[in-house]
């Protein structure tokens, strides 16, 4: 029975990420930063100075319903750098080939426009009641600017859709199975612990999420980056080769080689595309819903934290990932997701050092994901029903990842992935590009230094852009 479920994902997640739907990503992506003239490549150096050039300067937040734009930006991190950079990318090699990585790049390049555009339109149509509470994200504005209740709901039940699986069913899959792998340890009491923990830290709300990402996320990835610059800097002289595999095999069939079956074009486009997608969530639409919280002087600034979060994620830790392997030549074993991210740190490290090393990463990494997600699936949740229902159903979230901790067939698993992610970025997408003209009129409000459109005016008058305009 299970068999036939997971054939049936397989067939499913391949029809929807068929060739119309990687079209269609790729239209409204470049649409973007054509419109935009290319904004993330002129204003490369703006989108890091108001961004990561800031965190030492930031004001002191003035409301306790809200975050900092860094505590925004970490807990919206802690969704995209996760299992997505280490056994995503491994599992997008496995299947894809080395070409797979090209297409991420590419992902990451026009998602750096996309992320930001999406991050704008929340804080711009987000709602804030009289106790100060904040609610935003691509259901609100699809509802505020388009009119289109229906789409809005379509978002909301996919965004459902990915927090169970990609979040509560995979992060704590893959932490079972990298302590297993690790140090024998049943998965089932490993995704246990960290259902208890991720229960702890969510229920204490949107702050409580934000300070312990605030902590946890810039010093997990640089563990993580120091780590696997040692290995690819060991294995230098096979740095060249790598990114040749990279640049050849995204438009030529990659061959098989020892365990490594093969993998066609199509294939490297589709993991590539799929994967990218996943792990920096450009288009996705879910890190509007925590940027909406952000207490942030202008929409337009609080997207360009968006563009930063896409070229950290993939341009950087994706990237790293995908060296470590390649330039171990791990690849060939045959091995796949969490297990082939573990093969090439034993490559460089003691088995003792490199399975803390990557159980250490993996916990951090995972564990921040999915606090992080239960942001989304609450404001999801709320948008369908209401808060009271919430509090009775929230509970659904912390349990997939105990259920499937014993399933083994990782590439199969990873299938739920790809489909979550369809069902919540293509409703996401369609609303972006009737959108792009507010986009537009946002971003230049914000660079002409008009300011019409500020953040704390717009939460206080409610006047928001009207598509008709």
């Amino acid at each position: 029975m299970f068999d036939y479920f997971l054939q049936f994902i397989g067939q499913l997640s391949e029809w929807l990420w068929g060739p119309w739907t990687m079209a269609f990503i790729a239209f409204v992506s470049i649409y973007l930063t054509v419109k935009t003239r290319f904004f993330q490549i002129r204003y490369f150096k703006l989108i890091f100075s108001k961004t990561l050039g800031r965190i030492f300067h930031e004001k002191k937040q003035t409301s306790k319903k809200s975050i900092s734009p860094f505590q925004a930006t970490t807990a919206s991190l802690a969704g995209t750098v996760g299992m997505g950079n280490m056994a995503g990318v491994a599992t997008a090699l496995s299947i894809g080939g080395p070409g797979a990585i090209f297409w991420m790049w590419v992902m990451a390049f026009f998602g750096m426009i996309t992320k930001a555009a999406e991050i704008t339109l929340a804080v711009h149509y987000r709602e804030v009641d009289g106790s100060g509470n904040i609610r935003g994200g691509p259901m609100y504005y699809i509802k505020k600017a388009l009119g289109w209740k229906v789409l809005a709901t379509f978002f909301s039940i996919g965004i459902i859709v990915n927090c169970i699986f990609t979040s509560s069913l995979l992060q704590a899959h893959t932490v079972g199975r990298a302590l297993e792998a690790s140090y024998d340890i049943n998965p089932y009491l490993a995704t246990s612990l960290m259902g208890l923990i991720t229960l702890t830290v969510a229920v204490g709300g949107i702050q409580r999420i934000g300070k312990v990402c605030e902590a946890l996320v810039p010093l997990m990835t640089l563990i993580y980056l120091l780590s696997g610059f040692f290995i690819v800097l060991a294995n230098y002289s096979s740095i060249p080769e790598a990114f040749s595999q990279i640049f050849h095999f995204a438009f030529a069939p990659a061959p098989a080689v020892g365990g490594f079956a093969g993998a066609a074009v199509m294939s490297a486009i589709q993991m590539g595309m799929a994967r990218g997608m996943l792990s920096n969530e450009a288009g996705l639409g879910t890190a509007p819903m925590v940027h909406a919280n952000a207490e942030t002087e202008h929409p337009f600034l609080q997207g360009l934290w968006g563009s930063a979060e896409v070229f950290i994620d993939t341009t950087v830790v994706c990237t790293i990932t995908a060296l470590i392997i390649l330039c171990s030549g791990v690849l060939e074993n045959g091995s796949s997701g969490i297990e082939l991210l573990l093969e090439g740190y034993a490559t460089y490290y003691s088995p003792l050092i490199a399975n803390a090393i990557i159980s250490i990463a993996i916990v951090t990494f995972c564990l921040s994901t999915q606090i992080g997600f239960f942001v989304y699936f609450e404001t999801a949740l709320v948008d369908l029903f209401n808060k009271k229902i919430f509090n009775i159903i929230k509970w659904l979230y912390f349990l997939p990842g105990i259920v499937f901790a014993g399933i083994s067939n990782v590439d199969q698993l990873w299938m739920l992935a790809n489909i979550s992610v369809a069902l919540s970025a293509l409703p996401n997408l369609v609303a972006l590009l009737f959108l792009i003209g507010v986009f537009l009129k946002l971003m230049r409000d914000y660079m002409s230094g008009e300011n019409k459109y500020a953040t704390k005016l717009t939460d206080k008058n409610k006047q928001y852009i009207k598509i008709a305009e």
